[in-house]
């Protein structure tokens, strides 16, 4: 079954058992708040994931504005991402100078959920790196913990995060 999964976003609620007897995904009344709106947009991908057969449950794209355009960025090319309120900075390409940033409109704690947790991995409320991105870890002697990065950068470990991505290490 190939058809499209439906979201009504609304001022009216008057629509809302008729566009349930269409099969719509979901009903979203304006002012959309974003989460809710963010919720609406996983319950419809989630349907699709589950039909279809093998879909990724994964990501294996963003498209990001850019200029007066929308970029496609493969997530493989995504070697970093910080939260700026309700925006992520993805840094795309090797870490260090070299790497291009774009911001993209969803919250760090809705796309951690969508990315393959064997190629990425949060270390602070703030930051998810690529797991491969990833050098080494540094203590300071004094219970702080950092990642260093292949660019030579080092981002500090949340204290929230630390045990996951000392498991990581197998430590």
């Amino acid at each position: 079954d190939r058809r499209p999964a439906v979201i009504f976003v609304t001022a009216h609620d008057h629509f809302a058992v008729e566009a349930f007897d269409l099969d719509a995904v979901d009903y979203v009344l304006k002012p959309v708040a974003p989460d809710r709106l963010e919720r609406a947009i996983e319950r419809a991908l989630a349907r699709r994931g589950g039909q279809g057969g093998k879909a990724s449950e994964w990501l294996s794209e963003l498209w990001v504005p850019h200029r007066s355009e929308l970029l496609r960025i493969d997530v493989g090319q995504v070697s970093r991402i910080d939260a700026e309120r309700d925006y992520v900075r993805l840094f795309v390409g090797e870490p260090g100078e070299s790497a291009r940033t774009y911001l993209l409109l969803q919250t760090i704690a809705g796309l951690e959920q969508r990315l393959d947790p064997s190629e990425f991995i949060r270390i602070h409320r703030s930051t998810i790196l690529r797991r491969d991105a990833i050098r080494g870890l540094r203590h300071d002697g004094l219970g702080v913990w950092s990642v260093e990065l292949e660019g030579g950068d080092a981002l500090r470990i949340g204290r929230t995060y630390l045990s996951k991505v000392k498991a990581m290490a197998g430590r």
